[in-house]
């Protein structure tokens, strides 16, 4: 929608006497930039008074549909856009022709929902666009470093409160204070890229590179058969060169999983790392390897780890149960089992690795 349409809309809300200042209508314009319901939207941001809600509607319905509209449009309305088809009336009136509107449906909201592995190459290509905006960061840690703080402490900051003194005659009328500074946790990405993750692995890919690039504290890793840190490959800003750079390090394409040998892997060679960090495994838990490994590496892991969380998009199916005895084994050392299948799911995963 553009401004111009929405500025006539709001013209004709106070030419029904609704109060409407300039600064309601830029918050409206910014809302439709926002939500998917220019409704709810106008709603939230041009009514001000309860009982203005009735004409709200009769002028919404008039405006959008050419029809009066005493009740809102019901919830299913979240899918759709509107668009002007042709500019509406200029504040000077015009010949005083109608404005032209047409709805058009926005896949956005259904496509945020929708499995993966049913996306089509054109779903993808918009699902690429909006999972460009993720960015990961971890909860927050305690830092070894100090800075100053706006409230009294328990560590002086002498350097501050003698350079406050010399303004007040060299005496100290406040004293200033140093408190520990806080930064984000690394954040550890461990993607399955095995056969039996195939209908998953592109998209999970890109939510991988966004967080990457995203220049905050992660290091990403793939996985099949074997270990293989890509965190280099995807440092690229544009999506497809990362990922091909990632294709080219990678030998182990839709191999099988061995989960115990490849974590085994992971804390001998990148242990480190992983060290007060929140680690993300993102497999769907099929494992051609020996359980026990798994245990063992996963205990070892747990020691280390900040938080283990454990993405799998099969999750998402009413009737899945952890039966494949790689994830039945991983559970217990699992701080968060959530879902990975979807553009909301991977959302819901951002929120969890901030917590």
């Amino acid at each position: 929608m553009t401004p111009e349409v929405a500025v006539s809309f709001a013209r004709a809300l106070r030419a029904a006497g609704l109060d409407i200042p300039v600064d309601s209508v830029t918050t409206y314009v910014e809302a439709l930039g926002v939500v998917d319901s220019a409704y709810w939207a106008g709603r939230a941001t041009l009514v001000r008074r309860p009982e203005d809600v009735p004409v709200y509607d009769e002028i919404f319905g008039s405006f959008w549909l050419g029809e009066a509209a005493s009740t809102p449009p019901p919830e299913d309305h979240a899918s759709v856009d509107v668009e002007a088809a042709a500019e509406h009336d200029g504040a000077d009136g015009g010949d005083g022709a109608s404005s032209v509107v047409a709805m058009q449906y926005s896949p956005r909201e259904t496509l945020r929902h929708k499995d993966f592995a049913a996306y089509s190459p054109d779903e993808f290509a918009e699902a690429r666009k909006l999972m460009a905006d993720v960015r990961l960061a971890g909860a927050l840690r305690r830092s070894r470093r100090v800075r100053p703080s706006r409230r009294d402490g328990s560590r002086p900051d002498v350097r501050r409160t003698v350079r406050a003194a010399l303004r007040t005659g060299a005496e100290p009328v406040r004293r200033r204070s140093l408190e520990r500074a806080r930064r984000p946790r690394r954040v550890v990405l461990l993607c399955d890229v095995s056969g039996s993750m195939e209908p998953y692995t592109r998209a999970l890919l890109r939510f991988v590179h966004a967080a990457v690039a995203g220049r905050t504290r992660v290091e990403a890793f793939v996985f099949a058969t074997r270990l293989t840190r890509i965190t280099r490959q995807l440092s690229w800003r544009d999506p497809d060169a990362a990922l091909t750079h990632a294709g080219a390090a990678v030998a182990d394409w839709s191999g099988g999983t061995r989960l115990g040998a490849v974590l085994g892997e992971f804390n001998a060679g990148w242990g480190d790392v992983a060290r007060g960090a929140i680690v993300v495994v993102l497999s769907d838990g099929w494992d051609r390897g020996d359980p026990t490994a798994l245990i063992a590496e996963l205990s070892r892991l747990r020691r280390r780890a900040h938080r283990i969380v454990w993405v799998n998009p099969l999750k998402a199916s009413p009737d899945y149960a952890p039966l494949a005895r790689g994830m039945a084994a991983a559970l217990p050392y699992v701080d968060d089992f959530v879902e990975g299948h979807s553009l909301a799911a991977m959302e819901r995963l951002v929120q969890v690795i901030a917590k």
